[in-house]
């Protein structure tokens, strides 16, 4: 696999965790949020990855059976869960019911959290994976002086 294709994969890790970071912040701003544009307490996001073959032209489709299991990933889409709001009993609150519950968002902030650090080791694996194959590229530019 040549370094070029090695730091997109890389880099491609790199926007996805981002995008996945993003959500994460998202719901644990939102933990607290009862009220949404689209109606009902917020519903929490998740990031769905998916996987494509590492291949920019024709060329790269004809190599070698290594490098046709390389693989890019990238963020397809952020979806809304299905899991129902958690109801709160607190007669008070302006989005109360008539029988005096809130409807909750289902956001699990030690959760979020959880996924958080989650996200942000691999963004730094893959960034010390490019940073590595940066240097590569240097020394090898060095050895040919």
């Amino acid at each position: 696999m040549d370094l070029l294709k090695s730091m997109r994969i890389s880099s491609s890790g790199l926007k996805a965790n981002l995008k996945r970071t993003e959500a994460i912040n998202s719901n644990i701003a939102n933990a607290q949020t009862t009220r949404t544009a689209e109606g009902g307490p917020y519903r929490r996001k998740e990031v769905v990855f998916g996987s494509e073959p590492a291949r920019d032209n024709f060329s790269d489709i004809l190599e070698g059976e290594i490098d046709a299991q390389a693989q890019t990933v990238h963020a397809t889409e952020v979806v809304a869960t299905n899991d129902p709001p958690i109801l709160k009993y607190d007669p008070t609150h302006p989005d109360a019911n008539e029988q005096g519950y809130v409807a909750m968002p289902n956001v699990n902030v030690m959760k979020e959290m959880a996924d958080l650090i989650q996200a942000q080791r691999a963004y730094e694996a893959n960034m010390t994976t490019l940073n590595t194959t940066k240097s590569m590229a240097v020394k090898a530019l060095e050895i040919g002086r």
